[in-house]
């Protein structure tokens, strides 16, 4: 029997690191921003009803301290490497794994901001895409590798999990972000819903995997 090959320890896809990029870069950018620059870049879903409507897209690229943001990367670069992998690695996988990303994110905004459509306070960070990115990567964890069923174990054990993790952060959220900005619970639960049941349709779209190669033997 061949002996198996190890894996680097560090071996993140870059789809994920490029995940992360998006919000460390932008975090040290503006880092020395004055305040309605910021408030220009969250959501603010009153604003969002009247016609503001980009906020859903650049609150992912705001977030309120390097605390924020550095849970942010290390998470999207934890659960993006599986769904990386399930949508393949090369130009065409890396462009449908941040399709799926962004469109986690804005879905979550969006039903933060149908939650809450007269709110005034600001609401900042890619949560809720990182989010989407940890529901998809429970359901390749149901799938080994692969896409597994929409309510596997691990679907409703990481989803309760979650939900307990954001109902804490319902009270010390504040906590996170230094007071720079809300914490959107209720955007987190509902990023993770919509990564588990959009996956599968960009996993459609996937990249195919390169073929087993042959023993000329």
């Amino acid at each position: 029997m061949a002996p198996e090959r190890s894996e680097p320890v560090f071996n993140a896809p870059w789809p994920a690191l490029l995940a992360a990029a998006s919000i460390l870069g932008p975090n040290a950018l503006l880092m020395n921003a004055d305040e309605p620059t910021i408030l220009s870049l969250a959501l603010i879903p009153r604003d969002f009803w009247d016609g503001h409507w980009t906020g859903v897209v650049t609150m992912m690229f705001v977030h309120g301290g390097w605390l924020h943001a550095l849970m942010n990367a290390a998470f999207a670069v934890a659960f993006g490497a599986p769904v990386a992998r399930l949508l393949g690695l090369g130009a065409r996988g890396g462009a449908i794994f941040c399709l799926f990303y962004m469109a986690c994110g804005i879905v979550s905004g969006l039903g933060y901001a149908v939650l809450h459509p007269n709110a005034i306070g600001p609401v900042v960070g890619a949560s809720g895409a990182v989010s989407g990115l940890m529901g998809a990567a429970a359901r390749t964890m149901d799938g080994r590798g692969g896409l597994g069923p929409m309510f596997g174990p691990q679907v409703l054990s990481m989803g309760l999990g979650w939900l307990v993790v954001n109902l804490v952060m319902a009270v010390a959220g504040g906590l996170l972000t230094g007071g720079a900005g809300g914490v959107a619970w209720e955007a987190h639960l509902i990023g993770f819903a919509a990564g588990v049941l959009l996956i599968g349709l960009f996993a459609r779209h996937a990249e195919p995997a390169d073929p087993a190669p042959r023993d000329p033997h």
